[in-house]
């Protein structure tokens, strides 16, 4: 090869080069752009033009509503123990039978272990899907049209709505698994629940748990609100205390919601770190 040509190849390959560094930063610049466009037009959509400036009134209107809630109501906080109780109970409750729910969707919903096939894959998938889409605000209201008023609608909300996370994250885990240990147990010629409970099982029970106490830290925020529809906790004095406009109220009660998800996150370390 001749010293021209080896140079012709060598610009070549620059010019290779720098055309695709020249792309890639018409690609990122374009995005940027494109970025930028549909945030601005969201900001003008949502904010600008469906904002009610004129009910908002100036900065100074919005201090004084803004200062209606500077206080406590003290003798609220003793009636307040019993409702953050019943907080504490549903998101407990609502996730403990999430994860018995959980048990047979993880295991049709783990591609490496699912028993029939495709058929309870996609099953298992669509439940998750349903689970996690619908608010629980909404799973609140359609379990308060049927079984009533009360910390039981609430329970069985958490509960459907835990499914959906749990369920995705254990099975995603399982299937994730190293395959070493399962072929091992196969070969001694065990069953299909031997495998799970010793081959894998082992693998994703750490990760398992860490996944439950996260859910369970959310319930409990999730338990703080339903008490809006009816479904039980310190949401409904929430609702009570914002319906008679005692505003002091409306600060005790979410004071007292900021200390039980202390409470349950506090709890929810201690437990992760004895456990794991």
């Amino acid at each position: 090869m001749t010293e021209k040509a080896g140079q012709r190849i060598l610009n070549d390959v620059a010019d290779q080069v720098v055309h695709e560094r020249r792309r890639r930063k018409i690609v990122i610049a374009s995005g940027t752009l494109l970025f930028g466009i549909l945030a601005l037009w969201c900001v003008n959509a949502t904010i600008i033009i469906d904002t009610d400036w004129q009910r908002m009134g100036s900065i100074g209107d919005m201090l004084r509503v803004i200062g209606r809630y500077v206080g406590f109501d003290v003798p609220l906080f003793k009636q307040l123990l019993q409702p953050a109780l019943e907080t504490l109970l549903i998101a407990f409750l609502g996730t403990l039978i999430g994860v018995l729910l959980c048990l047979p969707v993880i295991w049709f919903g783990a591609r490496n272990i699912t028993p029939l096939g495709r058929f309870s894959y996609l099953l298992s998938r669509m439940m998750m899907t349903v689970s996690r889409s619908v608010h629980e605000i909404v799973w609140a209201l359609f379990f308060v049209a049927v079984v009533g008023l009360g910390a039981l609608a609430g329970i069985i909300a958490v509960a459907f709505r835990s499914v959906g996370f749990i369920a995705k994250m254990s099975a995603e885990a399982i299937e994730n698994i190293d395959p070493r240990p399962v072929e091992a147990i196969q070969a001694t010629g065990a069953g299909s629940f031997q495998v799970l409970r010793y081959a894998i099982l082992p693998q994703v029970l750490p990760q398992i748990i860490s996944v439950i106490m996260f859910e369970w830290e959310i319930n409990i925020r999730r338990s703080a609100v339903l008490g809006l529809v009816g479904a039980g906790g310190l949401g409904l004095v929430f609702f009570r205390q914002l319906n008679t406009f005692n505003y002091h109220g409306v600060t005790s009660v979410i004071i007292m919601i900021l200390i039980i998800i202390l409470i349950g996150e506090t709890a929810s370390h201690a437990i992760r770190r004895r456990l794991l």
